[in-house]
């Protein structure tokens, strides 16, 4: 296999080039072949990364306030009324929360995820399939064996050079490797927690739209939960077209919010109470609990709330970088809200009757209703972030063959990361009014809501350790110290929002697991189905027993057939021919790949191979994709891949001409003969380029194989669920492949096949 053509000197017919300058140039050009074999051992290449001036990166930090912070900000409206669903019973108690939240707020958020998480970002990129990526490209876990040794060479494949001080690094490598158990662990840790977070993408819209139109005290709870509906029925109609028309208004409203609720909070705070500043000593955290005993425990389920979207930081990280975030949560989130929630415990020391609505209730009355209109402002931004990260995720689960086939839509055209996902819109649009109607108060929907936020936080934790250990190569004692920490406090927390099972917390878990049930059947036949196109790989050597064959007929213009493998040639190309004995004078086997990296450059997209015998004209070609990268418009695919083919076959003939320099020649006859060779090479490379082209210019046609998946007879009752039923079910009622792809259809030939696994 050649290297990219960026890589690659250029070949120009028309000018004598020495021999001794097209060895130097031979010299560069890395041939590397793992579509039939093994790959060498490469070095990877560094690449240094580029610091963002200060002004970019505080115009970055203003940007991440509407995008990330929504949901944490607006959280004040309702931690504390589903902390005390019961009401305070002590007045102290309320000093114990506010040091419980003060702790958790600088533990969690501050120092877990703004000065230490953000760190583990896969090339600028954050989010549980962040983490997974990261791991995948240091130790080959991945499920499907379709790992190259070229992707090492991609310019954000970066990896350290082994050491012999990376012993404990390597062993854990070579243990992840090994083991079975650990690749489908990691995997199913990772969708899970992919699941917890497109399940706060239903649920942070119900709680934050309750909370903000519950500031209408003239209504009842049902009146209430009727117009919520409504906001919520017209937020999700509206996303079809796209957060970037309204997207600019975002960080003026979050602005002026947090704004808002800090000054509120500084209000209360030297108008009712100040000595409840005396809540920084943690002596009142022990207090609480030994006051209150199991209720102190329960209520942490209550407390946790005050943490909501924290994970928005890391996954929302690619359009923004580390500084940024650290910027704009440091200066304006944390204080903001560490205010908001100061303030409301102030006014409760005086009012403690009122907790079920601290929040509207210790609005000034002058402002009462600008407030009440900033916080539904606040509420469907809030709601608007996680609707669209949701989207973002389920399309990078497509990518990573993680979920069934929807329809993606890219709503903007100046941030790649805004997408939306019709058929998912429409499901959460559902389950939203749901649970809205069934759960009516934010104090119910808060008990399913924690148990998502801190799942997610105890997966980070886990795959975070795991990083530190094997890739950061941190000290031990501080990974045993980060981990413990960290875990001690989410258990706790997490073991608390599970008490409350019964009163809505099953929803998340039932929710996910269903969700992560899908996604894992559909992974699981997705590597089922590799494995037996693998297994079942036709030699090389039926292609040139088919250019012997006279009753196969060539037609013109290029055929692409789509083949799941990066090495050897499909099952179905020697289907298609028994079915339809006719080739087009150029096929292109191509491979859709895609590469745990956010993203790949256009110049290193396209590896090419070409299958003997040459003048046969078939191709093989590995096109790579980041999960972040986007699949464009069919035309402008077809045109950068045939442009690659032509500069392919021109390196490949420079290939041939440079590989026996003349200087090397002792007959001087031997010299002349091959410069003749050479010379006619490099015709025949032209010839063969303008073949391509005016195959190109006679129609690009698209061979798919119609795939039927089976069980075999004698598989376990749980492969034959999951493949005849489960995974049919899934694939008949999603997306065609062709769709999915964007194929035109009058130019798609289509064969059909079964595979019994």
């Amino acid at each position: 296999m050649a290297e990219e053509a960026a890589h690659q000197p250029t070949v120009n017919p028309g000018k004598t080039t020495s021999f001794r300058e097209r060895k130097v140039s031979w010299s560069r050009l890395r041939r590397v072949d793992s579509l039939n074999v093994e790959a060498e051992n490469l070095k990877p290449s560094g690449h240094g990364s580029h610091q963002a001036s200060w002004i970019t990166t505080l115009s970055l930090a203003f940007q991440s306030i509407g995008v990330i912070y929504g949901d944490i900000g607006t959280s004040p409206m309702y931690a504390l009324p589903s902390t005390f669903p019961e009401g305070i019973h002590h007045k102290d108690d309320i000093l114990g929360v506010l040091s419980l939240i003060f702790y958790t707020i600088v533990l969690v958020p501050m120092v877990k995820y703004v000065f230490i998480v953000l760190w583990a970002n896969d090339n600028g990129d954050g989010g549980t399939f962040a983490l997974y990526s990261l791991i995948c490209r240091h130790a080959n876990v991945g499920l499907i064996p379709n790992a190259q040794k070229e992707d090492k060479e991609l310019s954000n494949y970066t990896l350290d050079k082994p050491s012999n001080k990376l012993q404990r690094a390597a062993k854990i490598k070579e243990l992840l490797e090994k083991s079975k158990f650990a690749k489908i662990a990691l995997f199913l840790v990772t969708i899970l927690g992919t699941a917890m977070v497109i399940g706060d993408g239903i649920l942070t819209p119900c709680i934050s739209v309750l909370s903000a139109v519950g500031g209408i005290k003239s209504l009842d709870q049902e009146a209430v939960v009727w117009i919520s509906i409504a906001i919520l029925i017209v937020l999700f109609c509206v996303q079809r077209f796209g957060t970037d028309k309204v997207g600019y208004l975002f960080a003026p409203v979050i602005l002026i919010w947090f704004l808002a609720i800090s000054g509120i909070g500084l209000y209360n705070l030297f108008k009712h109470d100040p000595t409840v500043l005396r809540a920084a000593n943690p002596a009142y955290i022990i207090q609480y609990f030994q006051r209150n005993g199991k209720r102190a425990w329960i209520s942490l389920g209550g407390v946790i709330l005050c943490i909501t979207g924290t994970e928005a930081m890391f996954a929302d990280l690619g359009h923004f970088n580390v500084t940024a975030i650290q910027i704009s949560f440091s200066a304006l989130v944390f204080p903001s809200i560490l205010f908001a929630y100061i303030g409301q415990t102030a006014y409760l020391s005086k009012f403690p009757e009122n907790v079920s609505a601290a929040f509207y209730d210790s609005i000034p009355k002058p402002i009462y209703w600008p407030m009440f209109v900033v916080a539904n402002l606040a509420a469907i931004i809030a709601s608007q972030a996680m609707i669209s990260g949701a989207f973002s995720i389920v399309s990078q689960s497509l990518k990573l063959n993680c979920f069934p086939r929807v329809k993606v839509v890219h709503t903007s055209t100046k941030y790649e990361g805004q997408v939306y996902v019709p058929e998912i819109n429409y499901i959460f649009m559902v389950a939203c009014v749901v649970v809205t109607y069934c759960f009516k108060t934010t104090e119910k929907i808060g008990n399913a809501y924690g148990i998502a936020v801190v799942a997610v936080m105890l997966i980070t934790t886990s795959l975070l350790a795991l990083i530190m250990l094997f890739i950061w190569k941190t000290r031990a004692i501080w990974v045993i110290l980060f981990f413990t920490v960290f875990m001690f406090i989410e258990l706790v927390y997490f073991s608390s929002t599970l008490y409350k099972f019964a009163q809505g917390g099953y929803l998340p878990l039932a929710f996910s697991f269903f969700l992560m049930s899908i996604m894992g059947i559909w992974h699981y036949a997705h590597q089922q189905r590799y494995m037996f196109e693998l297994k079942n790989k036709v030699s090389s050597n039926y292609i040139k027993e088919l250019a012997k064959r006279e009753d196969i007929n060539r037609i013109p213009g290029i055929g692409f057939l789509y083949s799941e493998l990066v090495q050897g040639i499909p099952p179905i190309f020697p289907h298609f021919v028994a079915n339809v004995p006719t080739v087009h004078s150029v096929i292109v086997i191509v491979s859709i790949k895609n590469i745990p990296i956010p993203r790949i450059m256009l110049e290193e997209r396209f590896l090419f191979r070409q299958v003997e015998p040459r003048e046969y004209k078939v191709f093989r070609c590995v096109v790579r994709y980041g999960y972040k990268d986007v699949i464009g418009d069919p035309k402008e695919f077809e045109k950068q891949l045939v442009e690659k083919l032509k500069e392919f076959i021109k390196h490949e003939h420079l290939v041939l001409e440079a590989s026996t320099p003349v200087e090397e020649m002792n007959d001087p006859d031997e010299g002349k003969q091959i410069v003749a060779a050479n010379r006619r090479n490099v015709n025949s490379g032209e010839e063969e380029i303008q073949f391509v082209q005016k195959a190109m210019e006679q129609g690009v046609f698209y061979l798919l194989g119609e795939v039927e998946v089976l069980a075999k007879h004698n598989s376990s009752c749980f492969k034959k669920f999951a493949i005849n039923y489960a995974y049919n079910f899934l694939r008949n009622n999603c997306r065609q492949g062709d769709k999915a792809m964007a194929i035109p259809r009058g130019r798609l030939l289509r064969v059909g096949m079964c595979y019994e696994i």
